[in-house]
């Protein structure tokens, strides 16, 4: 079955199917549905029933292990014993919240800025990322005077109702909002005499096109991988000129770093690095925690300027002290484990291995794109953009036990985006499991 319109564009989500489900998990289908209502997905055709998490493995009820090629929320692996030591540690000593004094969150606030670029010197934390592109946009219209709001045409950055209306992927009942300005993802299709030249002259563009509507820019805020828009990274550096456009425009620069932050790309800590450009505002979230709800927002000093003056920010759980005690671990982890290294060379041994299948299967895989551990293939049938293959391949591979999604606004590109830990004995079993499923 193929992804559902629009919303399969975002992640693969079905209406479940009940063949191969045991009477158990029909049960399970039947109570979500009753209890949590029609406006939630599952993931594949045949949801999938999981009980517990280890490294980059998922097992269901019956202890059969699955694959994670997917998760970046466990970015440093599913329970994680220093991370769920360090949560449980402080969820038995203090809980509260950052109005009161406590070491924990400046310890962790100044470990994190110690990655960021001098200029970014602040750090404020939300729950989600969905929060924190929430609360960017707030300063950016304080700090501009404007509230246009520039996107790509397939986005994703929250579940706000601000944040929603900047997120194409969603789908047409809530996006976009009236200040939002949609334009094309940098493709080479879509930019073709130059992807830096072209986004930069489409930001600008998206300026003028709001200026005639009464309109003044707020900012251009980008996932600085444009994962939903299909995984669109090269060439490096093409997003400085689209920086310096917002900027010139009046707007501020916000790089959404929920997916390609904390050393997923390999090369970097950040996405934005990939681009040498320091962004306004960097917002933060689902792999900041490990799975525990944490994020922010980092920013320079100058940006902050105007709101902080006019209004007070509090948020009861953003900045708790479990979760500085969660985030810092994460951190800690990374780099006592390597993962930004390790990400980079697993990540090229993986686009390599999916290079040489491709070769193999020429009608199917298309396009192998990636940075690190964070990879996508286009899925072909006919020579064409094929949604329906993609669902099937994602199928294929969850009867393999192995888990994975689609992304893009035609939902036909696979997305590999495992945790950090993934080695190559794992990579060998997803590409060994690709050419079963693409055999048959």
């Amino acid at each position: 079955m193929p992804p559902s319109p629009r919303i399969g564009s975002m992640v693969n989500a079905y209406t479940p199917g009940q063949g191969h489900l045991s009477p158990q998990d029909q049960a399970l289908v039947a109570r979500r549905t009753q209890a949590l209502g029609p406006a939630y997905r599952l993931f594949y055709e045949t949801p999938v029933h999981l009980v517990r998490g280890q490294g980059v493995w998922l097992y269901d009820a019956q202890g059969n292990p699955w694959l994670d090629c997917y998760n970046n929320v466990a970015c440093v692996g599913h329970c994680h014993p220093r991370v769920v030591e360090a949560l449980a540690r402080q969820a038995s000593t203090l809980a509260t919240h950052t109005r009161y004094l406590h070491d924990g969150i400046l310890d962790y606030a100044e470990k994190l800025l110690a990655t960021f670029p001098a200029e970014l010197a602040h750090v404020m934390f939300t729950c989600t990322g969905s929060e924190a592109n929430d609360l960017a946009y707030r300063i950016a219209r304080a700090a501009t005077g404007g509230t246009g709001v520039i996107v790509t045409d397939n986005a994703y950055h929250g579940v706000t109702l601000a944040t929603a209306q900047m997120s194409m992927s969603i789908g047409p009942a809530v996006a976009p909002g009236p200040e939002v300005f949609a334009i094309p993802a940098p493709t080479p299709a879509n930019y073709p005499a130059g992807i830096a030249e072209g986004f930069a002259a489409a930001v600008r563009g998206a300026c003028a096109a709001m200026r005639e509507k009464g309109l003044r820019p707020a900012m251009l805020i980008v996932d600085t991988v444009f994962s939903s828009d299909g995984l669109w990274l090269d060439p490096p550096g093409f997003l400085a000129l689209s920086a310096a456009t917002i900027r010139a425009e009046g707007g501020l620069f916000l790089a959404d770093e929920v997916q390609p932050g904390f050393a997923r790309t390999g090369g970097s800590m950040w996405g934005f690095q990939r681009h040498g450009v320091v962004p306004d505002m960097v917002s933060l979230g689902k792999p900041m925690g490990n799975g525990y709800p944490v994020a922010g927002l980092v920013l320079r000093p100058e940006v902050i300027t105007e709101f902080g003056a006019k209004a007070r920010y509090f948020n009861t759980f953003g900045g708790n002290a479990v979760a500085a005690a969660v985030a810092m671990e994460v951190l800690r982890v990374i780099e006592d484990e390597g993962l930004m290294h390790h990400a980079a060379v697993t990540g090229a041994a993986f686009a390599e291995g999916l290079r040489k299948l491709a070769a193999r299967h020429p009608e199917t895989l298309g396009e192998v794109r990636g940075a690190g551990l964070f990879l996508a293939v286009e899925i072909l049938e006919g020579g064409a953009p094929s949604a329906a293959t993609a669902g099937r391949i994602v199928n294929g591979l969850r009867d393999r036990r192995v888990l994975i999604s689609a992304t893009g606004p035609e939902g036909h590109i696979l997305k590999l985006r495992p945790p950090l830990p993934f080695s190559t004995a794992n990579v060998d079993q997803f590409l060994s499991a690709l050419a079963e499923v693409l055999a048959a």
